[in-house]
């Protein structure tokens, strides 16, 4: 998992695969929005579970276990954070308009 830390980062390596730093941060940034849909769907699923057609304010304040899975998804490090750490290993699979993808696997969840 990323650290959560602040870290300055390296141009010369952000930039080695794309040769741009403005190429870069466009992929790094659409990888963070796929992750954090993918982030905040979960949350909606895991949180509709616990929705009811009549709200008492017993309910709101006592309903423990939806608070917890709200501080556990809040406690998560940034996508941004997420997705720069998966470009800088290399896991984000990318193609320029007009050109063929250098890698693709099965599951292309990184696929831009």
């Amino acid at each position: 998992m990323a650290n959560s830390s602040i870290e300055t980062r390296d141009m010369a390596i952000m930039t080695k695969d794309t040769g741009n730093t403005y190429e870069s941060v466009v992929i790094i940034s659409k990888r963070a929005r796929q992750i954090s849909t993918k982030i905040k769907e979960e949350l909606s699923n895991k949180l509709a579970e616990f929705a009811t057609s009549v709200d008492n304010l017993e309910e709101i304040f006592e309903n423990r276990e939806q608070i917890e899975i709200s501080k556990f998804y809040e406690r998560m490090p940034k996508p941004s954070l997420l997705a720069t750490e998966e470009f800088l290993e290399d896991k984000i699979y990318y193609q320029r308009e007009g050109e063929l993808p250098e890698r693709i696997e099965e599951d292309d969840l990184g696929l831009l």
